[in-house]
This record gives C-alpha cells, structure tokens and sequence, in this order.
C-alpha cells in the first residue's frame, strides 16, 4: 500500500509511473499487486524510494490467495494487463510501418529521417525486452510481437538501403558502399 501527500501531485505521479514500468497491477486507492519474483524486485524497491522521498509511506506485503480461484483470478488479471501491453505494443509497431511506407512514398530519403525511425525502431526494442521481461506468465501475443519487431526491423532495414541508395546516386565523397556495410551503419539489422 502506498501513500503520498496529494501536493505536489508531481510525486503521486512519478509513484503511479514507476509501479506501471514495473508491471504492477493498481487493485484499488494505493493498493498495487505484482507476482512475487525477483524480476519486479527493482522497480518495487524504486517505487518505494519514491515514495518516500516524497514524504509518503509504503507498506510492503507478501500475499497470498485464499484458494486456487483467488490465485487463478490475480494471474488472470496480470495477463489481462499484459495482453493490453502486448496489444499497444503491436499498434505502435504498426505506426512504425505506416510511417516508415510513407516516407518511402514520397521519396524521402535521408539521414536524418533514417536516424529517426533507427531511434522508433530502438524504442519499439527497448520495450519489447521490458514487456518480455514482465510477461511472466507468457502471453499469447508475445510470440505475434517479437515477430512483428524482427518485420519492423526488416522493414528498417529496407527504408535504409533506399536511403544509402539515394544517397550513392548523388555521392557524397565518391565512396561506394556495400549493402551490408549499409545495413550496419543504419543500426537495423
């Protein structure tokens, strides 16, 4: 259970932000829920650093069901969060491909936008480990989403040998270079 003063509301929220990164379900006015493994040690721990240097207060409890139906109805609601995760996750992937057509199609074909979709593509990256991570119990949308990331990075991958394309078209300092050295460079592959 966590308690923060209501001002400044900054605190509540930094609290609120780091227990949903962890993982942690919100089951009611400062109560949250995580499995009890190691994997959500951290950003629990965190959470209550928080918390505290905000004045607040957490009490940290270890629980249990009643009954097998209690158990299966906490699993059942953490893989409920996690589907959504999961499914956000999927959508964004498919802003990342919707962009990435886009600037294909009107031929825009340079490096700065190719490090921009390289960070998208790193940020799509960094959350697929931090969802895997807290996925404890295995959605059936992972296996969907790691596939999806590699097409991502495919895709990626392709918009930049367009752009080293194009850009080998109007050379800049008449060095040819290869497609894989091209991929590389690109951080896609």
């Amino acid at each position: 259970m966590i308690r923060i003063p209501t001002e400044p509301s900054r605190h509540r929220v930094a609290v609120w932000r780091e227990l949903r990164k962890a993982g942690a379900l919100s089951l009611g006015q400062g109560v949250w829920a995580v499995p009890d493994l190691p994997v959500f040690a951290a950003g629990i721990e965190h959470a209550v650093e928080l918390a505290e240097r905000a004045e607040g207060e957490a009490t940290i409890l270890a629980a249990a069901g009643r009954s097998e139906a209690d158990s299966a109805r906490f699993a059942a609601l953490f893989d409920a969060a996690r589907e959504a995760d999961w499914t956000e996750f999927l959508a964004d992937c498919g802003k990342f491909e919707v962009e990435i057509a886009k600037e294909i199609q009107i031929e825009k074909f340079t490096l700065a936008e190719l490090e921009e979709e390289e960070q998208s593509l790193e940020r799509l990256r960094r959350w697929h480990r931090d969802l895997t991570a807290r996925d404890v119990f295995g959605s059936p949308l992972a296996p969907d989403a790691t596939a999806r990331l590699k097409q991502c990075a495919e895709i990626c991958e392709d918009y930049a040998d367009r752009v080293f394309q194009h850009l080998h078209e109007t050379p800049v300092g008449g060095v040819e270079v290869g497609a894989t050295e091209r991929a590389e460079a690109a951080g896609c592959g």
